[in-house]
């Protein structure tokens, strides 16, 4: 939620996401940046969101980094590629989208205070001279935040945003190609996108009644639908049902 717009940041939390981030700075124009802080400072007086600040080395940081920290809430990092200024902060989602965030990713998720990668496809994109909204390019990008994650040992990283706000069917599409690659989470920038995304990170029925069925056969080798089930697969079935 752009942070200059304040009255719109209770419809975000009402919203239904996992995470409101109130956002300093792409969504914010440079002679607001200011006021935006100023308003998501006094609105987190009485309420939690995570806040996007400006990136290092930008005029704004300092300022933004203050209020998260005043503020003691989670902090999303944009151009993340410093490990040194993640470190920085108490609880913070680091946005790689940029090739030398994406090259150090095992770096960036290896930080204590990092809790998850995050990818930024439409800044990684114009760096590339590449389509946002082509998947291809983006393929190793994307798997090489979920191996980061998984080897550091932050949850599951969050995918980029799809661009297209009509596009019901491409929005449900990017959300189960990142699940399928292994994220846990999407971001988005509109309040009509929660829904589906929610949708599709959801395991299927069918994914629930195949755990079911790989529980019921206990913790032994054994097989499922002719196929084996072993330690890894039994904490698969574990993950799909929640416990």
């Amino acid at each position: 939620m752009p942070g200059d717009r304040p009255g719109r940041f209770g419809k975000a939390v009402a919203g239904g996401a996992g995470v409101v981030l109130l956002d300093l700075e792409d969504a914010v124009a440079p002679a607001d940046k200011d006021s935006a802080r100023a308003s998501v400072s006094e609105w987190l007086e009485s309420h939690r969101a995570a806040v996007r600040i400006n990136a290092p080395g930008t005029p704004w940081f300092e300022a933004d980094a203050e209020l998260v920290a005043a503020r003691d809430v989670p902090v999303v990092v944009p151009k993340a590629e410093t490990p040194g200024v993640l470190a920085g902060f108490r609880e913070v989602v680091a946005l790689a989208e940029t090739a030398l965030g994406v090259e150090r990713a095992g770096e960036l998720a290896a930080v204590p205070s990092v809790t998850r990668l995050a990818f930024g496809s439409v800044d990684l994109a114009a760096e590339l001279g590449v389509d946002p909204d082509d998947r291809e390019p983006f393929a190793y990008a994307r798997s090489r935040l979920v191996i980061a994650s998984a080897a550091a040992g932050p949850a599951p990283p969050i995918d980029g945003v799809t661009t297209d706000l009509d596009d019901d069917e491409r929005l449900a599409s990017d959300a189960r190609y990142a699940r399928r690659l292994g994220f846990g989470g999407k971001l988005c920038f509109h309040l009509r996108q929660v829904a589906p995304v929610r949708a599709a990170f959801a395991p299927t029925e069918a994914e629930r009644a195949w755990a079911r069925r790989v529980l019921t056969a206990g913790e032994r080798v054994s097989v499922v639908d002719g196929r084996m089930v072993d330690k890894p697969v039994v904490a698969r079935a574990r993950r799909i049902l929640g416990e």
